[in-house]
Protein backbone atom coordinates (compact mmCIF):
# COMPACT_ATOMS: atom_id res chain seq x y z
CA UNK A 1 0.00 0.00 0.00
CA UNK A 2 1.06 3.46 -0.82
CA UNK A 3 1.77 6.13 2.05
CA UNK A 4 -1.54 6.98 3.76
CA UNK A 5 -2.33 10.32 3.62
CA UNK A 6 -3.78 12.16 7.10
CA UNK A 7 -6.11 14.84 6.91
CA UNK A 8 -8.51 16.38 8.29
CA UNK A 9 -12.04 15.62 8.12
CA UNK A 10 -15.02 17.47 6.69
CA UNK A 11 -19.03 17.66 6.91
CA UNK A 12 -18.42 16.06 3.24
CA UNK A 13 -17.02 13.23 5.03
CA UNK A 14 -20.26 11.87 6.97
CA UNK A 15 -21.53 9.10 4.96
CA UNK A 16 -17.78 7.78 4.16
CA UNK A 17 -16.89 7.86 7.78
CA UNK A 18 -20.14 6.04 8.95
CA UNK A 19 -19.52 3.46 6.18
CA UNK A 20 -15.99 2.58 7.70
CA UNK A 21 -16.59 3.31 11.18
CA UNK A 22 -19.94 1.24 12.18
CA UNK A 23 -18.34 -1.84 10.45
CA UNK A 24 -15.57 -1.90 12.65
CA UNK A 25 -17.30 -1.56 15.74
CA UNK A 26 -19.76 -3.91 14.93
CA UNK A 27 -17.13 -6.55 15.87
CA UNK A 28 -16.73 -5.94 19.88
CA UNK A 29 -19.13 -7.68 21.96
CA UNK A 30 -20.33 -4.74 23.83
CA UNK A 31 -22.06 -3.11 20.56
CA UNK A 32 -23.55 -6.76 19.43
CA UNK A 33 -25.42 -6.40 22.92
CA UNK A 34 -26.64 -2.72 22.28
CA UNK A 35 -27.74 -3.17 18.64
CA UNK A 36 -28.65 -6.56 18.43
CA UNK A 37 -32.38 -5.30 17.26
CA UNK A 38 -30.84 -3.42 14.84
CA UNK A 39 -28.67 -4.62 11.26
CA UNK A 40 -25.50 -3.30 10.53
CA UNK A 41 -27.13 -1.55 7.50
CA UNK A 42 -29.46 -0.15 8.97
CA UNK A 43 -27.23 1.28 11.89
CA UNK A 44 -24.67 2.68 9.37
CA UNK A 45 -27.51 4.46 7.48
CA UNK A 46 -28.86 6.28 10.72
CA UNK A 47 -25.21 7.49 11.74
CA UNK A 48 -24.76 8.71 8.78
CA UNK A 49 -27.05 11.19 9.54
CA UNK A 50 -25.52 12.12 12.77
CA UNK A 51 -22.03 11.99 11.37
CA UNK A 52 -21.65 15.91 10.01
CA UNK A 53 -23.31 17.44 13.29
CA UNK A 54 -21.08 15.16 15.47
CA UNK A 55 -17.74 16.58 13.33
CA UNK A 56 -18.86 20.25 14.37
CA UNK A 57 -19.78 19.44 17.69
CA UNK A 58 -17.33 20.99 19.99
CA UNK A 59 -14.60 22.51 17.21
CA UNK A 60 -12.55 24.50 20.02
CA UNK A 61 -11.57 20.75 21.74
CA UNK A 62 -12.25 17.93 19.29
CA UNK A 63 -9.70 17.01 16.51
CA UNK A 64 -10.39 15.08 13.62
CA UNK A 65 -8.32 12.68 11.12
CA UNK A 66 -8.83 10.48 8.30
CA UNK A 67 -6.98 8.18 6.58
CA UNK A 68 -6.96 8.07 3.12
CA UNK A 69 -5.69 5.86 0.03
CA UNK A 70 -3.43 8.32 -2.05
CA UNK A 71 -4.65 6.49 -5.09
CA UNK A 72 -8.35 6.00 -4.59
CA UNK A 73 -9.14 8.68 -2.16
CA UNK A 74 -11.15 5.80 -0.12
CA UNK A 75 -11.52 6.68 3.59
CA UNK A 76 -9.24 4.07 5.29
CA UNK A 77 -9.77 5.22 9.00
CA UNK A 78 -10.71 7.29 11.30
CA UNK A 79 -9.37 8.77 14.60
CA UNK A 80 -11.20 12.13 16.89
CA UNK A 81 -8.90 13.38 19.43
CA UNK A 82 -10.10 15.46 22.70
CA UNK A 83 -7.71 18.31 23.89
CA UNK A 84 -7.07 19.35 27.66
CA UNK A 85 -9.24 22.40 27.94
CA UNK A 86 -6.12 24.54 28.59
CA UNK A 87 -4.70 23.49 25.13
CA UNK A 88 -7.10 24.34 22.94
CA UNK A 89 -5.48 27.27 21.67
CA UNK A 90 -2.26 28.86 21.29
CA UNK A 91 -1.61 31.77 23.82
CA UNK A 92 0.73 33.78 21.46
CA UNK A 93 -1.67 34.66 19.21
CA UNK A 94 -4.96 33.14 20.17
CA UNK A 95 -5.26 30.58 16.82
CA UNK A 96 -6.43 27.03 17.24
CA UNK A 97 -4.30 24.46 18.62
CA UNK A 98 -3.46 21.70 15.40
CA UNK A 99 -5.72 23.50 13.30
CA UNK A 100 -4.43 20.64 10.35
CA UNK A 101 -7.43 18.25 12.68
CA UNK A 102 -9.87 20.80 12.83
CA UNK A 103 -12.80 20.40 11.34
CA UNK A 104 -13.62 23.65 8.94
CA UNK A 105 -16.72 25.43 10.18
CA UNK A 106 -19.81 25.85 8.24
CA UNK A 107 -22.24 28.73 7.47
CA UNK A 108 -25.13 29.30 10.53
CA UNK A 109 -27.87 28.05 8.17
CA UNK A 110 -25.91 24.87 7.25
CA UNK A 111 -25.13 24.19 10.45
CA UNK A 112 -28.46 24.35 11.45
CA UNK A 113 -29.67 21.99 8.84
CA UNK A 114 -27.07 19.67 9.79
CA UNK A 115 -28.14 19.60 13.42
CA UNK A 116 -32.04 19.50 12.30
CA UNK A 117 -31.45 16.21 10.10
CA UNK A 118 -29.07 14.46 13.38
CA UNK A 119 -32.56 14.72 15.08
CA UNK A 120 -34.64 12.38 13.06
CA UNK A 121 -32.01 9.67 13.56
CA UNK A 122 -33.47 6.58 14.74
CA UNK A 123 -30.67 5.95 18.14
CA UNK A 124 -32.19 3.53 20.30
CA UNK A 125 -29.85 1.46 21.67
CA UNK A 126 -30.71 -1.49 24.28
CA UNK A 127 -30.08 -1.16 28.10
CA UNK A 128 -30.33 -4.55 28.78
CA UNK A 129 -26.16 -4.74 29.83
CA UNK A 130 -25.45 -0.83 30.84
CA UNK A 131 -24.39 -2.28 33.96
CA UNK A 132 -21.23 -3.70 32.85
CA UNK A 133 -20.65 -0.41 30.41
CA UNK A 134 -21.60 1.88 34.10
CA UNK A 135 -18.33 -0.75 35.93
CA UNK A 136 -16.24 0.03 32.49
CA UNK A 137 -17.03 4.05 32.94
CA UNK A 138 -16.53 3.87 36.70
CA UNK A 139 -13.06 2.73 36.30
CA UNK A 140 -12.20 4.75 33.13
CA UNK A 141 -13.02 7.54 35.19
CA UNK A 142 -11.02 6.60 38.21
CA UNK A 143 -7.80 5.84 35.85
CA UNK A 144 -8.27 9.32 33.71
CA UNK A 145 -4.86 11.34 34.61
CA UNK A 146 -5.75 14.21 36.71
CA UNK A 147 -3.09 15.99 34.87
CA UNK A 148 -3.87 17.78 31.43
CA UNK A 149 -3.96 15.00 28.67
CA UNK A 150 -5.05 14.59 24.68
CA UNK A 151 -7.40 11.72 24.92
CA UNK A 152 -7.83 9.06 22.29
CA UNK A 153 -11.62 9.17 21.98
CA UNK A 154 -12.68 7.15 18.85
CA UNK A 155 -10.20 5.40 16.72
CA UNK A 156 -12.04 2.94 13.72
CA UNK A 157 -10.26 1.39 10.97
CA UNK A 158 -13.18 -0.89 8.31
CA UNK A 159 -12.68 -4.51 8.43
CA UNK A 160 -11.33 -4.88 5.22
CA UNK A 161 -9.04 -2.49 5.74
CA UNK A 162 -7.31 -3.74 9.26
CA UNK A 163 -3.47 -5.14 9.98
CA UNK A 164 -2.59 -2.91 7.26
CA UNK A 165 -0.79 -0.13 9.43
CA UNK A 166 -3.83 2.24 8.82
CA UNK A 167 -4.66 2.44 12.84
CA UNK A 168 -1.36 2.64 13.43
CA UNK A 169 -0.38 5.84 11.09
CA UNK A 170 -3.48 7.86 13.32
CA UNK A 171 -2.16 7.01 16.24
CA UNK A 172 0.97 8.08 15.74
CA UNK A 173 -0.11 11.01 14.02
CA UNK A 174 -1.80 12.13 17.30
CA UNK A 175 1.23 11.03 19.33
CA UNK A 176 3.69 13.57 17.10
CA UNK A 177 1.21 15.88 18.47
CA UNK A 178 1.49 15.32 21.84
CA UNK A 179 5.22 14.98 22.16
CA UNK A 180 5.07 18.52 20.37
CA UNK A 181 2.92 19.96 22.85
CA UNK A 182 4.36 18.13 26.10
CA UNK A 183 1.29 16.18 26.33
CA UNK A 184 0.58 12.48 27.26
CA UNK A 185 -2.16 10.53 25.57
CA UNK A 186 -4.89 8.63 27.57
CA UNK A 187 -7.11 5.95 25.70
CA UNK A 188 -10.19 3.64 26.01
CA UNK A 189 -9.65 1.28 23.71
CA UNK A 190 -11.93 -1.92 22.82
CA UNK A 191 -10.44 -5.32 22.38
CA UNK A 192 -9.31 -4.97 18.87
CA UNK A 193 -7.58 -2.09 19.32
CA UNK A 194 -5.35 -3.03 22.52
CA UNK A 195 -2.70 -5.25 20.60
CA UNK A 196 -2.11 -2.21 18.51
CA UNK A 197 -1.57 0.54 21.28
CA UNK A 198 1.09 -1.84 23.13
CA UNK A 199 2.46 -2.77 20.07
CA UNK A 200 3.63 1.30 19.34
CA UNK A 201 4.67 2.07 23.83
CA UNK A 202 1.11 1.94 25.21
CA UNK A 203 1.82 0.72 29.19
CA UNK A 204 -1.25 -1.30 30.60
CA UNK A 205 -2.25 0.28 34.08
CA UNK A 206 -6.07 -1.61 34.98
CA UNK A 207 -7.67 -4.37 34.12
CA UNK A 208 -11.60 -5.21 35.09
CA UNK A 209 -13.14 -8.57 34.19
CA UNK A 210 -16.83 -8.89 34.22
CA UNK A 211 -19.16 -12.06 33.26
CA UNK A 212 -21.89 -10.93 30.26
CA UNK A 213 -23.50 -14.06 29.41
CA UNK A 214 -26.49 -13.04 31.51
CA UNK A 215 -27.01 -10.03 29.14
CA UNK A 216 -26.80 -12.53 25.86
CA UNK A 217 -23.03 -11.90 25.70
CA UNK A 218 -20.20 -15.03 25.34
CA UNK A 219 -19.64 -14.74 28.84
CA UNK A 220 -16.43 -12.31 29.64
CA UNK A 221 -16.18 -9.13 29.31
CA UNK A 222 -13.05 -7.11 30.17
CA UNK A 223 -11.52 -3.57 30.64
CA UNK A 224 -7.95 -2.51 30.48
CA UNK A 225 -6.15 0.00 31.34
CA UNK A 226 -2.60 1.02 29.77
CA UNK A 227 -0.10 4.11 29.79
CA UNK A 228 2.31 5.38 27.48
CA UNK A 229 1.73 8.86 26.89
CA UNK A 230 -1.59 7.36 28.50
CA UNK A 231 -3.68 4.53 27.47
CA UNK A 232 -7.04 2.81 28.94
CA UNK A 233 -8.02 0.12 27.22
CA UNK A 234 -11.82 -0.60 27.80
CA UNK A 235 -12.87 -3.42 25.77
CA UNK A 236 -15.36 -6.86 26.10
CA UNK A 237 -14.01 -10.04 25.03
Amino acid sequence: MAPLIISQCSIADGTALAANSIPAFWADPHWVLAWRHRTLEYHISQIALRFPRNLLNNREALRHQKAVDPETGRILGYARWRLPLSYEINLDDGTPTWPEAQVPAVEPEKEAEIRRIAETVVWDPNDDADELLDRINALEKEMTPKTPHISLEYLAVHPDNQRKGVGTALVKSGMDQADKMGLEIFVHALREGAELYKRIGFRLIAELVQDDSAYGGSGLAVARGTVDHELFEGYNA
